[in-house]
């Protein structure tokens, strides 16, 4: 399956969500059934990376896709060096919520692509509206593992999940200071 270079704002009219299929129930589901809904009424944002060749319900497959919501967290969460300089009350961060890649897509590196432009978006978004770090909460350790690679660093484990969190000055030293870090990131179509 080819996919576009471009991530596009989930619409529900000309993206095929029936046929989604990254191997895991839970994220199919809030895909197919939440992710739209969601957006509508204002609790978050999922962007999707869709097919080229349209399918004969003339709607585009989606190749990955990812959710972004604002949340917080408590400082006393926080490792002491990071923490001591933060407000009492709740820090505001960014969650992202969801992130999968289609089955017919997988180890193609779109998981780490469709990462980067989630990291990205979230840089842009903390241009207007600042938050401290980015979490995610990792289902398994395959997924811990995965943004364990990419820096995350362990906040606590709960009911069998792992929430992990990237400083947003990490993603300054990637985005802001290195401005052809991302023009170097562009997905590119398989062969």
């Amino acid at each position: 399956m080819k996919y576009s270079k471009t991530f596009v704002e989930l619409n529900k009219a000309i993206h095929d969500r029936a046929t989604f299929d990254c191997g895991s129930v839970e994220l199919n589901t809030f895909l197919q059934k939440h992710a739209f809904r969601h957006m509508k009424v204002g609790v978050s944002k999922t962007m999707v990376l869709p097919a080229l060749e349209i399918l004969s319900n003339q709607k585009y497959p989606i190749c990955s896709f990812y959710t972004v919501a604002p949340s917080s967290i408590q400082r006393e969460i926080l490792p002491q060096n990071l923490s001591k300089s933060l407000p009492h009350y709740p820090v505001p961060v960014f969650l992202i919520a969801q992130l999968a890649v289609n089955t017919k897509v997988q180890r193609q590196q779109l998981g780490k692509a469709t990462l980067i432009k989630a990291l990205e978006f979230l840089w842009q978004v903390n241009q207007q509206m600042c938050a401290y770090a980015v979490v995610v909460d990792c289902i398994n350790g395959p997924v811990e593992k995965f943004y364990q690679k990419y820096g995350f660093l362990y906040l606590y484990k709960n009911q069998g999940k792992t929430r992990m969190f990237l400083p947003m000055k990490t993603l300054g030293q990637l985005f802001g200071d290195r401005k052809t870090f991302i023009r170097t990131q562009i997905i590119t179509a398989p062969p």
